[in-house]
């Protein structure tokens, strides 16, 4: 899986297995007790969560704000400078002081509506004790912190080119822009993600040393096994690299040596034999399995270029049914395009639940904002009240399922909100003659390129979209 739109959440509140907030705690509650009297603007991924783009040594708190460069020198030095970077100590600094950085826009955002909204870092802060979070809030800024949860991706090795991706994350993306070329005539915020191949995002070659990956398993083996409660692996698609399969024979070999859980994001565009390989390994340690879909069968197809829906679904039912994962879990990346068939593809993970648990899997829904072009606000306002209201008949024949999670009903809640009352993707996207222009310019060649056919896969935008 690859991009930061789809980099899920690291959390266990999905599984309902570890969840510190108080028995019958509702999640405005737990907010209100824990976060609030520490500080307006708390959230715990700031000090013990970390995604980390070892291909490219970038670094960010969640999937929400904006990666930044970690400096080469400094992992050399110290393994812990991949997550403990100067601008995440002055972010932590703001919260400890009520204030709000700017990059966290995202959570802002969502809790500016109101309604007494929830947003990510409530989700991930809660699965931190109220201890850890207490020792954050009272720790010196520019202290190390050791992580607790930790996302990383290795490199974009990916046989997907998901409409919503770019090269930085998919070698097939940059097959794209090698061979056709870059994407042209767009104008807004999304434009630069289409123009070249983002080489700066495998700034080594695959037969040459890499000091980030150095500095990750010099971490890993020295103490990070030892601390870490929850690794989850990113891509591209993780499975088609072999740092991933060397860190999977290191718990084979050292059985018992870490408490670490495994959570691997993978596309399931593989063969049954990849997966039963991993499956193979999953004794090794507790083992969660992240896909990401968020449509039916050819839009599905459409949006996520390189999927074949039928191997999605065989590969969904092998390790829903296979008795050997903690979890399986779908993260919704919701654009533009998922939103006409998004109900009826929840009630599709409803009927795996019916049939494998509640678990099997669960789901988040992650809002798209980059790049504004494909954000559900971009399109226009009959368009997307008509898929709110929709979506609100879904919630409302679904609100009582003992099936769903408390997470899946607020998040469907929030997403409703959100198409209800926010306008723009995020504060520089607010130009929509920019936005529908490069829709349209962006998708026409993107059915070109991939040999299909906007009108015929969305026929309900087919109007709109041919009058742009």
């Amino acid at each position: 899986m690859h991009g930061i739109v789809v980099i899920g959440l690291i959390r266990r509140l999905e599984t309902g297995n570890i969840m510190p907030k108080q028995n019958n705690e509702t999640d405005l509650e737990y907010k209100q007790r824990v976060l609030d009297p520490l500080s307006d603007s708390m959230c715990g991924a700031k000090w013990y969560n970390a995604t980390i783009w070892l291909g490219s040594g970038m670094t960010t708190s969640c999937h929400h704000p904006l990666p930044h460069k970690v400096s080469v020198e400094d992992v050399i030095a110290n393994p812990k400078a991949l997550h403990n970077t100067p601008k995440k100590k002055a972010e932590r600094k703001l919260m400890q002081e009520g204030k709000r950085p700017a990059g966290c826009e995202y959570c802002w955002k969502i809790e500016d509506v109101g309604r007494d909204n929830i947003s990510d870092r409530v989700y991930k802060s809660n699965i931190y004790s109220d201890a850890d979070l207490q020792s954050a809030h009272a720790l010196d800024f520019n202290q190390d912190v050791d992580l607790k949860t930790l996302e990383i991706a290795f490199d974009r090795t990916c046989q997907f080119a998901c409409s919503y991706c770019n090269p930085a994350f998919s070698t097939t993306w940059v097959k794209d822009i090698k061979n056709n070329g870059a994407y042209e005539n767009l104008e807004s915020d999304g434009r630069n993600h289409f123009t070249h191949t983002h080489d700066s995002s495998q700034l080594y070659k695959y037969t040459e040393t890499n000091p980030y990956i150095d500095a990750f398993f010099k971490w890993w083996e020295s103490d990070l096994h030892k601390t870490l409660d929850e690794l989850r692996i990113t891509g591209g698609e993780p499975m088609m690299s072999g740092h991933l399969w060397k860190l999977l024979d290191w718990f084979k070999e050292n059985k018992g040596a870490s408490k670490t859980r495994i959570a691997i994001n993978s596309n399931l565009g593989l063969e049954s034999r990849d997966i039963l390989k991993l499956l193979d390994r999953a004794d090794s340690a507790p083992l969660d399995i992240y896909t990401s879909n968020e449509s039916l069968v050819q839009q599905a197809e459409y949006i996520r270029d390189g999927l074949e829906w039928s191997t999605w679904a065989r590969n969904m039912h092998l390790l829903a049914g296979s008795g050997k994962l903690r979890g399986l879990h779908n993260m919704c990346t919701v654009n533009a395009l998922c939103l006409e068939t998004l109900p009826e593809f929840l009630s599709y993970l409803i009927k795996f639940k019916e049939q494998y648990g509640r678990d099997f899997p669960s789901f988040t829904l992650n809002i798209l904002r980059f790049p504004s072009f494909q954000s559900p606000l971009a399109l226009p306002d009959n368009i997307r009240t008509l898929h709110k209201d929709r979506l609100q008949q879904w919630y409302d024949k679904n609100a009582d399922n003992e099936l769903l999670h408390e997470h899946e009903l607020n998040q469907t809640q929030r997403l409703i909100d959100y198409l209800d009352v926010v306008k723009t993707p995020h504060s520089d996207a607010f130009d929509m003659p920019k936005l529908h222009n490069d829709f349209k310019q962006f998708y026409t060649q993107y059915d070109v390129r991939r040999n299909k056919n906007f009108g015929t896969a969305f026929p309900s935008m087919k109007e709109w979209y041919d009058g742009l």
